[in-house]
C-alpha cells in the first residue's frame, strides 16, 4: 500500500507566526535509517527561533521532501480548512492540543535523546480523556484529508501522461496492457500475441473481510470532498467559483469532524453487499469499458473504433460478499438470495441507462444509414412486445431505426429487472440484439457508431451479464462433514445441515433466474483431501433432488500442509465421476485457491512464500501433465502479512505455467476503495495487473523465474529451515497467545464494527489455531510491530549468510526481491521506540528481546542486501513518504497506548473496562489504520 508525503506547516494555514505567540517547539526533519535518524538540514526550530525562520525551515522542510506544488498547495489547503473547523469546534484550546503533540512528536522522531520521546508521552498522558479522544479524532480526520489530497495527485499525475496512441513516437509504457503486448509480440509474434490477449483474463473478487476501519459515511463524506477539491481545481483561482468549492469543501470538513468515526453497530451482511455496490455504481460499471477502448487505443491508434477492437472483455468481477458463510452464522441462504438481487438490480438498471444514453446518440436518419433486414425484424419483434413505447419512439424518431431500436431494448431491460414475460431470458440474448444493431451500422457505413458506443455496451454486458458480480459460496469443509454424516444417518437434521442444502438450492435459483455465471463456484475452506471436494456434489444432490445447480467446486488450500498436500489431492479429486463430468463441460477448466494469510501464521511470511511458490510450481507442472486449463486463485490481503504488496511484481515472479494469462484474487476492506473507487486509478491499476498478467507467461519471464528457481533452491531450503524455526520459537513458546493479546489491542479490534463477521473461530485466548488472519495481522501493525509480514526473514537471511549471494540473488530472482522489497516497507513502518512500550504490557522479556532482536537482524539484512543506509534507499519516494508520515501516526499510537496501559492495569481489578478509554482505544486504531492505509 502507498503512503503518502506530507506538509509539517500549520494546520490553520498561517505558518508558524502565530504559533509563536503561544508556544514555538522545536522539530527536525529526518530520514529513518537502521536505528539512526538523520538531520537533513542543519537549522532546526527552537524557542528562540523567529516566526519568519521557522517558515523558511518548514518551506526548506517541504522542500527536501520533494512535494508536488499542487498536491503541497491542496494539504496546506485542506490542513487550513481542518484547522478552522477545529477551532470553531473546541476553541484555541483543542488547536493547541492538537499543535503540541504535534509539535512533540516530530521533535521525538528526529531526536534520539529518550527525554524528547518522553516529553511526547506526557503530553498524551497528561490530556483528560474527552481531551484526548478529540485528539486522536482531528488527527485521524487529518489522515483522511491527506489521503485524498494523494489520491487527487495521482490523478492529476495518471492525466498529464501523454496517450502513446496519439503522441507521435511515444513508446508505450512497459507496465501497461500495450507494453506487454508490443512486448510480447517481439518474442512470440504478432499471432501467437493476439491469440494470448484474446485469453486474457483478470478476476478480482470482492471479499467482504472486515478490514475497513473507516465507516461508510466517512467515506461518503471524503468521496464527496474528492469532487469539490476537483471543482476548485477547475476554477479560476480567487474567483466566485473557487471561493464557492472552498466554502463547501469547508462545509464538508465540518461534516467530517462532527461524524462518529466509529460505528455504533456491526453492518448486517446486505449493509456490506450495498457498500461494495456503491463502488461499482459509481466507478467500475462505467470504468472497465474505458479501460478496453484505452487499449484499444493504445495498440491501434486511429484505427480504434472503426472496426472491430483487439481487445477482448477480459474483466470478471467475483464477489463473496453475501456468499461467504465461512465462519459466518450471519450469511444464509435467504441474504445470498438478497445479495443476488441486489447486483442483478444495480447492474439491470445500469444496462437500462446506457441503452437509454447510446440510444439517444444514434440520430442517423434511415435515408443515410439504412437500417438492415435484421434490424427491422428486431423492431417488430419490441414493437410486438412494447406496443405503446414503440409507437411514443415511432412518433419521435420516425426516421431513425436504429435510435429506435436502442431505446427498446432499454424498456425490455427493465422489463427484465421487473421480473416481467417480456424481459431477457438471459444475456446472450441482448448481445444478440446488440450484435444485430452493430452489424446493420457497419454495413450502412456508419462503422465509429457501431464500434464506439454500442460496442462500449457490448463490452459491459459481456463483463458484468445481468448479474454484475459473480457470487461465490464459500464453506468450511467440516460443516459439509457434519451435515453428510447427519443425511447418511438419516435421522432429524440440526439447523445448520438444513442451511447447508437450503444453499444448494438458493444457488440453483439464481442460476435459473440470472444464468449460470451469475452463481456456480463453491469454494471449500480448509481443503484436506479429495472426498472434502466430492462432498459438495453429494450435498447439492441431497439438496435438489436429483436436479443441482452447475457448480465449480474451487478446493482452498490454506495452512502449510495442506499447500505440501495440494497435488496429491487434485491427482484424487479428478478421477471423481462428478469433477470428471465437470472437466469435460468446461473444456477441462479448474480453479484452485491458495490462502496466503492462514500459511503465513501457521510457519511464518517467509516460509509461507516459499511454501506457496512451490504449491504453484507443482500445481501448475500437474495442470501441463493433465492438459488441464487451470487457474490459480490466490487469497491474498490488503496487508503485507497476508499477501499483501504491488500486485503486478508479485504476478511476475509467478512460477512458470502458473499464470498463462488468468489471474484471479480476493480484494477486500480498504483495498477495494484505493484501487477501485476512483476511476483514474481504477483504470490504471487494471492495465498494471492485466499487462502483468499478459507478460508472466511470455518465455522471458518463465524462462527468467524457472532458472532463477533451480538456481537458488538450496538457498530457499536454508531460509525456509531458518525462518520456520525462528518463528515457532516465537508462536509455540508457552504463554504467547494470552501474551500476545496483551501486548497488542487484539481483544479490543474485536470490539470494533468493522463487519458483519466474526473476528474469530470460537478461540480463547490460549490458543492461536482458530485466530483469523485479519486480527492477526491487524494487531501486529497496530502495536507497530508489523510481526506478520517480517518476522524471520532477518534469521533465514543470516542463515544463508553469503551476503554477496544473497545481493546476487536479490537482483536475479524476482520471488526474493518481492518478499524483500515488501518486507523494507513493511518495516520501514515499524517504530522500535513504541513497539518496546507494547511489548512491556506483557511482562515478559523473553518474548520482548525474541521480538526486538528478530526486527533488528531483519532491518540489517535487508538493508545491506538492497545496497545503501537506510530501509528503503532504492525506492526514495517511498521511503520520503514513510519518514514523512510516520511522526503522525506516532501521536496516535501514544494515545493508543496510553489507553491500552490503562485497560490491561484494570484488567484484575475492575469488574468492566472504562467505556472511556475503551473508546479512546478504538478511536486511535482507527486513526492509525488511515495513517499507514492498511488495516489486516
Amino acid at each position: 500500500m502507498r503512503l503518502i508525503p506530507f506538509t509539517v506547516s500549520r494546520w490553520d494555514g498561517r505558518g508558524y507566526a502565530d504559533r509563536e505567540k503561544r508556544r514555538l517547539r522545536s522539530s527536525r526533519d529526518v530520514t529513518r535509517s537502521s536505528g539512526t535518524r538523520r538531520p537533513v538540514y542543519s537549522r532546526t526550530v527552537t524557542p528562540d527561533t523567529t516566526p519568519t525562520e521557522a517558515i523558511r525551515i518548514a518551506e526548506r522542510f517541504e522542500a527536501g521532501r520533494e512535494l508536488p506544488e499542487a498536491m503541497r498547495a491542496d494539504v496546506r489547503m485542506l490542513g487550513a480548512l481542518l484547522g478552522q473547523v477545529l477551532r470553531e469546534s473546541g476553541g484555541e484550546d483543542l488547536f493547541d492540543g492538537v499543535e503540541s503533540l504535534r509539535q512533540a512528536t516530530i521533535e521525538a522522531y528526529a531526536d534520539e535523546s529518550a527525554e524528547a520521546f518522553e516529553r511526547a508521552t506526557r503530553i498524551a498522558d497528561e490530556f483528560t480523556v474527552q481531551r484526548a479522544d478529540e485528539v486522536a479524532r482531528a488527527f485521524t480526520a487529518y489522515f483522511h484529508l491527506v489521503n485524498l489530497a494523494e489520491e487527487h495527485q495521482r490523478v492529476r499525475v495518471l492525466r498529464e501522461r501523454p496517450d502513446p496512441s496519439r503522441a507521435s513516437g511515444t513508446e508505450p509504457r512497459a507496465d501497461t496492457l500495450a507494453g506487454a503486448f508490443a512486448q510480447l509480440t517481439a518474442e512470440v509474434g504478432e499471432e501467437e500475441a493476439r491469440h494470448r490477449l484474446g485469453a486474457l483474463r483478470f478476476h478480482p473478487v470482492f471479499t467482504a473481510h472486515p478490514t475497513e476501519a473507516r465507516r461508510r459515511a466517512v467515506s461518503s463524506s471524503i468521496r464527496r470532498l474528492a469532487e469539490l477539491l476537483s471543482e476548485h481545481d477547475a476554477a479560476v483561482p480567487g474567483g466566485a467559483d473557487a471561493h464557492r468549492a472552498r466554502r463547501r469543501m469547508l462545509e464538508e470538513v465540518d461534516t467530517l469532524w462532527r461524524t462518529a468515526p466509529l460505528r455504533a453497530q456491526k453492518p448486517a451482511p446486505t449493509d456490506e453487499v450495498r457498500t461494495v455496490m456503491s463502488v461499482f455504481d459509481e466507478t467500475l460499471f462505467t470504468t472497465v469499458p474505458h479501460v478496453y477502448r484505452r487499449i484499444d487505443d493504445a495498440l491501434r491508434g486511429e484505427e480504434s473504433g472503426s472496426s472491430a477492437p483487439i481487445v477482448p472483455a477480459f474483466v470478471r468481477i467475483g464477489s463473496w460478499v453475501g456468499g461467504d458463510r465461512d465462519g459466518n452464522p450471519f450469511v444464509t441462504a435467504a441474504v445470498t438470495r438478497e445479495a443476488s438481487g441486489i447486483a442483478a438490480d444495480h447492474v439491470l438498471r445500469g444496462l437500462e441507462r446506457s441503452l437509454e444514453r447510446i440510444g439517444r446518440t444514434l440520430t442517423l436518419d434511415a435515408e443515410g444509414t439504412p437500417p438492415s433486414a435484421d434490424v427491422l425484424t428486431l423492431w417488430d419483434a419490441l414493437s410486438a412486445a412494447f406496443p405503446d413505447d414503440a409507437a411514443d419512439a415511432a412518433t419521435r424518431s420516425p426516421s431513425e431505426p436504429h435510435r429506435r431500436v436502442v431505446l427498446l431494448l432499454a424498456h425490455r431491460v427493465a422489463a427484465t429487472r421487473r421480473g416481467e414475460e417480456s424481459g431477457y431470458t438471459d444475456p446472450e440474448q441482448l448481445l444478440a440484439d446488440l450484435r444485430t444493431v452493430q452489424a446493420s451500422l457497419a454495413a450502412a457505413g456508419a462503422r465509429r457508431h457501431a464500434f464506439g458506443g454500442v460496442q462500449h455496451l457490448i463490452w459491459q454486458v459481456e463483463t458484468y451479464g445481468f448479474h454484475l458480480a459473480e457470487l461465490e459460496v464459500r464453506q468450511h469443509s467440516q460443516v459439509h462433514r457434519r451435515a453428510l454424516a447427519e443425511l447418511d444417518a438419516g435421522g432429524p437434521m440440526s439447523a445448520e445441515t438444513e442451511e447447508v442444502l437450503a444453499v444448494f438450492r438458493t444457488v440453483r435459483e439464481i442460476q435459473r433466474t440470472y444464468g449460470p455465471r451469475a452463481a456456480g463456484r463453491y469454494v471449500v475452506s480448509f481443503t484436506q483431501s479429495a472426498q472434502d471436494l466430492a462432498n459438495v456434489h453429494r450435498l447439492a444432490q441431497y439438496a435438489c433432488d436429483g436436479e443441482p445447480p452447475v457448480l465449480d467446486v474451487v478446493p482452498l488450500f490454506e495452512t502449510f500442509a495442506d499447500l505440501q498436500a495440494a497435488p496429491r489431492i487434485l491427482a484424487e479429486i479428478v478421477e471423481d465421476a462428478a469433477f470428471t463430468a465437470r472437466l469435460a463441460a468446461t473444456g477441462r477448466r479448474l480453479e484452485v485457491m491458495l490462502g496466503y494469510s492462514d500459511s503465513s501464521k501457521d510457519v511464518g511470511p517467509v516460509a509461507a512464500n516459499l511454501a506457496l511458490y512451490e504449491a504453484q510450481a507443482e500445481i501448475a507442472a500437474w495442470a501441463q501433465r493433465e492438459h488441464i486449463e487451470l487457474t490459480l486463485f490466490h487469497g491474498r490481503g490488503g496487508a503485507l502479512g497476508r499477501g499483501g504488496g504491488p500486485a503486478n511484481s508479485a504476478i511476475l515472479a509467478q512460477p512458470p505455467h502458473s499464470v498463462d494469462g488468468r489471474f484471479k484474487l480476493t480484494e477486500q476492506g480498504e483495498v477495494i476503495f484505493a484501487r477501485y473507487g476512483e476511476p483514474a486509478i481504477a483504470m490504471r491499476h487494471i492495465d498494471q495487473v492485466a499487462a502483468a498478467t499478459l507478460l508472466a507467461s511470455s518465455p522471458g519471464v518463465e524462462q527468467r523465474n524457472s532458472a532463477a528457481a533451480a538456481r537458488y533452491a538450496e538457498v530457499a531450503s536454508v531460509m525456509d529451515r531458518a525462518s520456520r524455526e525462528c518463528f515457532f520459537s516465537l508462536v509455540k513458546a508457552d504463554g504467547f497467545a494470552p501474551w500476545f493479546a496483551r501486548v497488542t489491542p487484539m481483544e479490543e479490534i474485536g470490539l470494533l464494527a468493522l463487519g458483519s463477521r466474526p473476528a474469530r473461530r470460537g478461540l480463547s485466548v490460549e490458543s492461536l489455531e482458530d485466530l483469523r488472519a485479519i486480527p492477526w495481522v491487524f494487531a501486529w501493525t497496530q502495536a507497530r510491530i508489523n510481526l506478520a509480514g517480517w518476522f524471520g526473514l532477518g534469521t533465514a537471511l543470516e542463515a544463508v549468510g553469503d551476503e554477496e549471494l544473497l545481493r546476487t540473488a536479490y537482483r536475479e530472482w524476482p520471488l526474493l526481491r518481492t518478499m524483500i522489497d515488501n518486507v523494507a516497507m513493511s518495516l520501514a513502518k515499524t517504530d522500535p521506540r513504541i513497539a518496546r512500550r507494547y511489548l512491556a504490557l506483557g511482562d515478559r522479556d523473553d518474548l520482548a528481546a525474541l521480538v526486538l532482536d528478530e526486527l533488528e537482524r531483519t532491518r540489517s539484512w535487508v538493508i545491506r542486501i538492497t545496497g545503501g543506509e537506510r530501509l528503503l534507499q532504492n525506492k526514495p519516494i517511498l521511503q520520503r513518504a514513510v519518514a514523512m508520515r510516520s511522526p503522525y501516526v506516532d501521536a496516535l499510537s501514544l494515545l493508543q497506548l496510553r489507553a491500552l496501559r490503562a485497560l490491561r492495569a484494570a484488567d484484575e481489578n475492575a469488574p468492566s473496562p472504562d467505556p472511556d478509554l475503551q473508546r479512546l482505544l478504538l478511536l486511535s486504531v482507527s486513526g492509525v489504520a488511515a495513517g499507514l492505509q492498511n488495516t489486516g
